[in-house]
């Protein structure tokens, strides 16, 4: 009698489906926080439903964006440090899907990996969670994709997905004119673009991520993975407090790239750069790296997370409902006939 031979699995492939499986059921409470109006169904499904009318839409536009987190993963794989992250993947999202004058309703991961290790993973969706939560945005599901082969062991890519919803003719950027005032939101920091760059000056400085941050507290790596700031609730604060005409997030590409994006043919903006102070952080990085102030207008934030374009007599108003929300506003110049960005004093 020949001996029965034994089959492959997908577990000897590399594929835990228990540890999926687990991994949804640690995770189902951080995502039940998450639930608002709306929301008609929970995780498990094959997909998830939202239903605009009972979230009281009348005559709702979708909005929908996209995004990653970029090289900052690396930083967070080689520190074990990954619970900011996924407030990183949401916020560049529904930071982005604000701009438009919509308000975020649900989100969903993808978090892919060469070998899913429960932890890690449940750190990085609890903090996706986080993110939802402070944003108002419900996340409704996901996709957990483990590759063997595909990536090393411990690394990881996230990207996200945001859906909002505006009713009908309330599209932002709308009647941006001359005389408009800029206000600008203080960022946390770098936030998540330009970290290809800040790597290199890193390296360059000859400092490992677990030497203490020579700008502030903690370590180097902590503080370079400070998540990025959440301007959802106040943006929508300022948009119900009137005369917003548009919204401009400052990721890659800085202030001299995202301006123009919210802005008319024949229309430009001029900023004092002596209107707000620089976060240290870029001061270090400017320093250590040789940095022209160009190049930093251009790669970074430079501390302006968010940019509020509002009419000059509604300037106290919009000011008022920014600053209820806790965020830090400065008066950073003025939309002007003609193109582009021009700058006025200096940055560093």
């Amino acid at each position: 009698m020949s001996e029965q031979k034994t089959g492959m699995t997908y577990a000897d492939a590399g594929v835990d489906i228990d540890a999926g499986n687990a991994l949804v059921d640690r995770i189902k409470p951080a995502a039940a926080a998450t639930m608002r109006a709306g929301v008609a169904s929970g995780l498990g499904g094959f997909g998830g439903l939202f239903d605009l009318k009972a979230a009281g839409f009348v005559d709702p536009v979708l909005v929908a964006a996209t995004d990653g987190v970029g090289t900052k993963l690396r930083i967070a794989i080689d520190t074990g440090n990954v619970d900011g992250v996924g407030v990183d993947l949401v916020a560049m999202c529904v930071n982005d899907l604000v701009c438009q004058g919509a308000e975020p309703l649900f989100f969903l991961d993808y978090f892919a990996t060469g070998k899913l290790e429960l932890d890690q993973a449940a750190r990085i969706i609890e903090g996706i969670a986080r993110g939802c939560e402070a944003s108002g945005c419900a996340l409704i599901g996901g996709e957990t994709a483990e590759m063997p082969g595909m990536y090393p062991a411990g690394d990881f890519d996230l990207a996200g997905f945001s859906v909002g919803a505006m009713e009908r003719g309330t599209a932002l950027p709308g009647g941006v004119a001359a005389g408009d005032v800029l206000l600008g939101l203080a960022s946390d920091g770098v936030h998540s673009n330009g970290y290809s760059l800040v790597r290199r000056v890193v390296e360059a400085s000859g400092l490992a991520w677990d030497d203490a941050c020579p700008w502030g507290a903690g370590t180097l790596g902590e503080a370079l993975l400070t998540p990025t700031r959440l301007y959802v609730k106040a943006a929508l604060a300022a948009i119900k407090a009137g005369d917003v005409h548009g919204l401009a997030h400052i990721t890659g590409g800085g202030l001299t790239e995202n301006l123009p994006r919210v802005l008319p043919d024949g229309l430009g903006v001029t900023v004092d750069l002596d209107s707000w102070d620089l976060p240290p952080v870029f001061g270090w990085l400017a320093e250590v790296g040789g940095m022209a102030e160009a190049e930093m207008l251009k790669t970074f934030n430079a501390g302006i997370g968010m940019v509020v374009v509002v009419a000059a007599d509604a300037v106290e108003a919009v000011t008022a409902a920014l600053e209820g929300d806790g965020q830090d506003v400065a008066r950073i110049g003025h939309v002007v006939e003609g193109q582009g960005v021009s700058y006025s004093g200096a940055l560093l």
